[in-house]
């Protein structure tokens, strides 16, 4: 196959471009920056591209078989009003533009898989979130103000690719959960630092749901949708069992083979996002997530509970 991964310098482009080129395919990866040295991995291309208008690099959908669009500012940031313009602007800008260059295309992929989030499903305790029943978020009691911000992006983001004319491309919106994989800078990796500094015990009350899904299963769930012609609109990417924040990091532990997690109140969390220039929605907010569409279609997670797969990372990352 040939695949084009807009956005796709970062740890899930480089992930799913290792793993496409394990099987032999060719993948060109869009980058605003991309690099001059080293040479390019066998089977990759890293091509220019500015996120926001057509360019010379439409050539590459051209006789492409899957567009997997991942680009959009890093959520890991303060919400400030110029922040959270250029998050909702990197999603919506590029997403628009893959539309208008697959509507360009003589011979246009017979898919598009665009990144979207599980952050846009409500934050509660009391049931999952799956794509049929789950509450989209905004407006639920008992959450800041501010989180809605992150919902209408998600919802912008998901407006842009419903908006796009690509009448003989389907269209998937890929609502994911943190990707885990022990790359160095990934999100497992800062977990598992936290964890040896003692720093990974219950964040704020610990009720939260964690919603996750180990990259083996990640990738293995978009080649199901890239060979499943029947799957089109919201697909949650997440392993089937969320678990609380506090379980979660308990077994975090466990896998480590450390004992001590020190607890992290909501006010003390507040005071290190500042300094850390990040905000405490992304450990606070509860993100209970099932898959339902994946499972309904048949899809089987090498790793559907946290405990296995937080060994199996473990092992790997030490």
């Amino acid at each position: 196959m040939k695949i084009v991964l807009p956005g796709g310098s970062g740890q899930i482009g480089q992930l799913l471009a290792r793993a496409f080129a394990r099987d032999g395919h060719t993948s060109t990866i869009l980058s605003r920056q991309p690099p001059v040295a080293p040479a390019d991995p066998p089977l990759v291309r890293n091509v220019a591209w500015d996120a926001r208008t057509i360019g010379p690099w439409i050539a590459e959908f051209e006789h492409a078989d899957v567009v997997i669009n991942l680009a959009g500012r890093s959520v890991n940031c303060r919400y400030t009003a110029a922040h959270l313009d250029a998050m909702l602007r990197s999603r919506v800008d590029s997403t628009r533009v893959v539309g208008e260059a697959i509507a360009l295309a003589r011979n246009p992929p017979r898919l598009w898989l665009q990144a979207s989030t599980a952050t846009i499903y409500a934050h509660r305790h009391d049931a999952p979130n799956d794509e049929a029943s789950g509450l989209i978020g905004g407006h639920e009691p008992g959450a800041p103000a501010l989180w809605r911000k992150s919902v209408e992006i998600g919802l912008a983001w998901e407006e842009a690719l419903a908006a796009a004319s690509t009448p003989k491309t389907r269209k998937v919106a890929l609502r994911s959960a943190m990707t885990m994989s022990p790359d160095r800078g990934g999100i497992f990796d800062v977990l598992a630092t936290l964890t040896h500094r003692w720093l990974s015990g219950p964040q704020g009350d610990g009720r939260q749901y964690v919603s996750w899904i180990h990259e083996h299963d990640f990738i293995a769930a978009v080649n199901f949708l890239i060979a499943r012609d029947d799957l089109s609109g919201a697909v949650n990417l997440c392993a089937p069992q969320p678990l609380p924040n506090q379980e979660f990091f308990l077994e975090l532990r466990r896998a480590l083979g450390v004992r001590i997690g020190l607890p992290a109140p909501a006010w003390l969390l507040e005071l290190g996002a500042i300094f850390m220039r990040t905000e405490t929605e992304l450990v606070l907010k509860s993100r209970r997530v099932i898959p339902a569409r994946l499972l309904t279609a048949g899809f089987e997670f090498r790793f559907p509970d946290w405990p296995s797969a937080a060994r199996e990372l473990a092992r790997r990352w030490s």
